[in-house]
């Protein structure tokens, strides 16, 4: 049966092809949602500002195949009309309720049409106006289209696996085995993890890698810059060193060691194996990246205060002690042009390291359209940008180069992204089960005897 839906502004500036998404059906915009796209066009998000002009030039191209206001076929056999805010008033609001107000405007309007026709929805990622809306009885809904499941039945990247003696000590001694029973190859997918343990004895367990049709091992014993690490993150480990697997994402919750495996898996590829040209490293911060010309000092300068997370794993991973790191001595250019050499010298390693250009701090905004290659781009985070900003920085991967996502995608900063919707959950569910892809969840590490307390008596 063939429905109507009235869309919020919100909607729009999150994702303008939420135009043609709702298949053979209706969809209504309001008037004064145009009124407030128009009041986009100078959004200090550079991402909204870009939205506003897809919606605007896809507007225009429909107005050209018909009257808006009467109606516009689209293509995939729906219908796109922009509704005048005629209010029905007959229609009850409550006193209190301005009716001068956007979002009182779009109920109102969506409360007429559901009175002259059947199965009218309003859809908004405002949750309060779903609720006003929900108190109308009125159809109310988030937008579905781009979001993944719920946050507890997200791809892990990894799975335990129980087997015989046998092949776990095949897999020993041969570091790969293909033979498994048909029901486990299905069960597999392409780079997932696996903890084998035998049947006979739970304390045997084997760690491997699926890729191929194989069960590749894995060392469990190699260190990572001193670090005593979990199975899972042994299993990150294994991914963020493998340059056949350009991108690898990694989600835990805070005390978890993600952002530390990133930069050591960059800084033991850049540094000591010279795979990469340099550590690139960003954060998404909402309202930074976008005023960023508006602060004192150079990009650096101006962006350095809120990478200090990145900093503290730093001095975690190679000390703050005043002793020179090893780097071989290279010819580097400065913006200017001019050429100059670094030699080992006494200072900081983590401001030699900024200093010889091997690892750069860059806002997100100047990532987008770039075309990065030899390079390990590390984004800390990642739970706060939006499927398209992930996209966009995935495919800015130019020749060798490999892209790391970390973030807590239970732990979102962002008025219209959550669990399901955010860029990070999507990317795994996206490329979940690619070649060039690999993916870990890792569960909370322990932490200090004060913080387990705290969160125990602060709930």
């Amino acid at each position: 049966m063939r429905k109507t839906y009235v869309l919020d502004t919100n909607i729009l500036l999150h994702s303008p092809l939420a135009l043609l998404s709702f298949k053979d059906n209706d969809v209504i915009i309001p008037d004064c949602v145009l009124e407030e796209l128009d009041n986009n066009k100078r959004h200090h998000d550079a991402e909204i500002r870009a939205n506003v002009r897809l919606i605007g030039r896809m507007l225009d191209e429909l107005r050209t195949k018909g009257s808006l206001y009467d109606g516009v076929i689209l293509e995939n056999g729906g219908t796109l009309k922009i509704e005048l805010n005629s209010r029905d008033e007959s229609i009850v609001f409550p006193e209190n309720w301005e009716l001068d107000k956007v979002d009182n405007r779009i109920l109102a309007l969506t409360k007429s049409l559901q009175k002259q026709r059947k199965n009218v929805a309003l859809v908004s990622k405002d949750i309060f106006l779903r609720v006003k809306g929900d108190a109308l009885k009125i159809l109310v809904q988030d937008y579905t289209t781009d979001q993944v499941a719920d946050l507890d039945r997200q791809y892990s990247g990894w799975m335990e696996m129980v087997v015989t003696d046998n092949k776990i000590d095949k897999l020993f001694e041969e570091k790969e085995i293909k033979k498994l029973r048909q029901k486990e190859a299905k069960e597999l997918i392409e780079n997932q993890y696996i903890l084998l343990t035998s049947n006979s004895n739970s304390k045997k367990t084997a760690l491997a890698r699926y890729s191929d049709g194989f069960l590749r091992l894995i060392d469990g014993k190699k260190r990572f810059f001193n670090f005593d690490l979990t199975v899972h993150q042994k299993f990150a480990r294994d991914a963020l060193l493998d340059p056949e697997v350009p991108l690898v994402t990694i989600s835990g919750p805070t005390g978890s060691g993600k952002t530390l495996l990133g930069l050591a898996g960059g800084l033991e590829q850049t540094i000591n194996k010279e795979l990469y040209r340099r550590i690139l490293i960003c954060r998404p911060l909402r309202g930074v990246d976008e005023e960023i010309g508006t602060l004192p000092g150079d990009e650096q300068q101006k962006i350095g205060p809120y990478l200090r997370p990145i900093l503290d794993n730093l001095e975690q991973i190679l000390g703050g002690e005043e002793d020179g790191i090893e780097i071989k001595s290279k010819k580097f250019s400065s913006q200017n042009g001019e050429k100059y050499e670094y030699q080992r010298r006494k200072n900081s390693k983590i401001d030699y390291l900024f200093e010889a250009r091997k690892i750069e701090m860059e806002a997100i905004m100047y990532i987008q359209g770039r075309s990065i290659q030899k390079h390990y781009i590390l984004i800390d985070e990642a739970q706060n940008l939006t499927p398209k900003q992930a996209k966009s920085i995935v495919t800015r991967a130019g020749i060798d180069t490999k892209v790391v996502l970390v973030g807590d995608p239970g732990q979102i900063n962002h008025p219209y992204l959550d669990a399901r919707t955010n860029g990070l959950s999507w990317v795994v569910e996206k490329m979940k089960g690619s070649r060039y892809h690999a993916h870990i969840t890792l569960p909370l590490v322990k932490r200090s005897p004060l913080v387990a307390e705290a969160e125990e008596r602060m709930r």
